[in-house]
């Protein structure tokens, strides 16, 4: 049988393996600076304070690549910008824990560490940009044509099963399309070969970062369980984390109150029946950010703020955009009716509206709600029933992949949001 090859530039360039970038990295971050004391003082290596700031940068540094890596593999994240907040976040963990426990350790070391370490990543990152395109083969037939609307892959059709696509990231075909035997003798030829193979499906889903629930197959519900174990462990970090945020933060929680009550008549607090884990109901607690008895229609016209709502205060409007009204949730939390992170809670008479609308809707709450969320990061606040079954597309994504590792990047999104308001209303 006479094939033909389309040869694709081989992605495997040196800076782009792992072993590369992490061995570069420890050796520019953590060996380099230890030269330069050297240079000043040869004894300073075998000093204790040093030999254990150098371990621990080691183990900081380690664990901050591999995050930063892990984040990258996420849809729609520009790895190169969470370089910094990944690896502060490992550097400050492990030097915390070195400051709790009292041991002596090199200040110079730890900084310069970080410093380089965030240096060096960088520089791979500008320095790969263009070494690095996703590259899939795409197999005629079915449902593929969609898959040419996202952005960020380099699509290559292949019209022949004797093509031969090398180098590229992997083959996607509709594998429930009626494929032809030549095909589908070229799709187990190309897995054996060592090339991935994804169902159309599955690759949306991992560069869109969004499920598709209108037609779940017999599979879906199986994948969208989430793990068990780090639920466990999600509910007691969210626990701790709730009750030294309202510890830390309670001079400002009692001045916010004041300057609510001081603005406009009414409590400080606002409570509303919402729709929770498992589908159990529970109140929610937050700032008031609305003025008292300004009727706006039914009770599902007035669950809904609208863009540019009259009804929100002049401190409403900068708790909104800052978040800050969210944090007597942490009640909720310390109750175990909410999480940090999940999908968002939806009013009573807006949850029972979207389940009556929407199918699967209810399968949401396998998790607990969160304050924030996948969903919200990627789309902000909306009510139409349309854009919550988009909405809901981002939930079903976030359980499927529920992840410390997708926590951590919802966490560094939302602290952006914050910064620009993107979502308030």
């Amino acid at each position: 049988m006479n094939t033909s090859t389309i040869n694709l530039p081989n992605q495997r360039h040196l800076l782009l393996r792992m072993r590369f970038q992490l061995l570069g990295g420890l050796t520019f971050a953590i060996l380099l600076p230890a030269m330069v004391r050297m240079s000043f003082d040869q004894q300073v290596i075998w000093s204790t304070n040093m030999q254990a700031t150098i371990f621990a940068a080691f183990i900081a540094h380690t664990s901050g690549y591999l995050l930063y890596k892990r984040i990258g593999n996420f849809p729609g994240v520009a790895a190169a910008g969470y370089i910094l907040p990944t690896f502060a976040l490992s550097y400050g963990l492990v030097f915390m824990a070195i400051f709790f426990f009292r041991f002596d350790y090199s200040r110079f070391q730890a900084a310069a560490s970080l410093f380089q370490s965030t240096l060096w990543y960088f520089g791979l990152s500008l320095a790969t940009r263009r070494l690095d395109p996703y590259r899939l083969a795409v197999i005629p037939g079915g449902d593929v044509d969609r898959l040419q609307t996202i952005p960020g892959v380099s699509w290559h059709r292949i019209h022949s099963p004797k093509t031969i696509v090398e180098h590229a990231s992997g083959v996607v075909a509709d594998l429930r399309s009626d494929l032809s035997d030549e095909w589908e003798r070229y799709i187990a030829d190309r897995a054996l070969s060592g090339t991935p193979v994804y169902h159309v499906k599955q690759i949306s889903e991992s560069l869109t970062g969004r499920v598709e629930i209108e037609h779940l197959s017999e599979n879906t519900l199986g994948s969208l369980n989430p793990n068990q174990a780090y639920l466990k462990v999600k509910q007691a970090v969210d626990w701790t984390a709730a009750l030294l945020i309202l510890v830390a933060f309670s001079p400002l929680l009692l001045f916010v109150a004041a300057a609510i009550k001081f603005d406009s008549a009414g409590p400080a607090l606002f409570r509303q029946k919402r729709m929770g884990y498992r589908g159990k109901i529970y109140e929610v607690y937050k700032f008031r950010t609305m003025k008292l008895g300004a009727p706006v229609g039914d009770d599902k016209e007035e669950a809904i703020t609208k863009a540019g709502d009259a009804r929100i205060t002049r401190v409403g409007q900068f708790l909104r955009k800052s978040r800050i009204d969210e944090l007597p949730q942490a009640f909720n939390i310390l109750r175990g009716e909410m999480s940090w992170i999940g999908p968002r809670p939806e009013a009573l008479v807006l949850s029972k509206w979207y389940e009556a609308e929407l199918p699967f809707y209810r399968y949401r709450h396998i998790v607990r709600p969160g304050i924030t969320g996948w969903a919200q990061v990627n789309q902000g606040h909306v009510a139409a029933v349309d854009d919550v079954l988009e909405k809901l597309h981002y939930d079903f994504y976030y359980i499927k992949n529920f992840s410390p590792w997708l926590d951590v990047l919802i966490v560094f999104r939302t602290v952006r949001t914050m910064l620009t308001g993107f979502g308030a209303r």
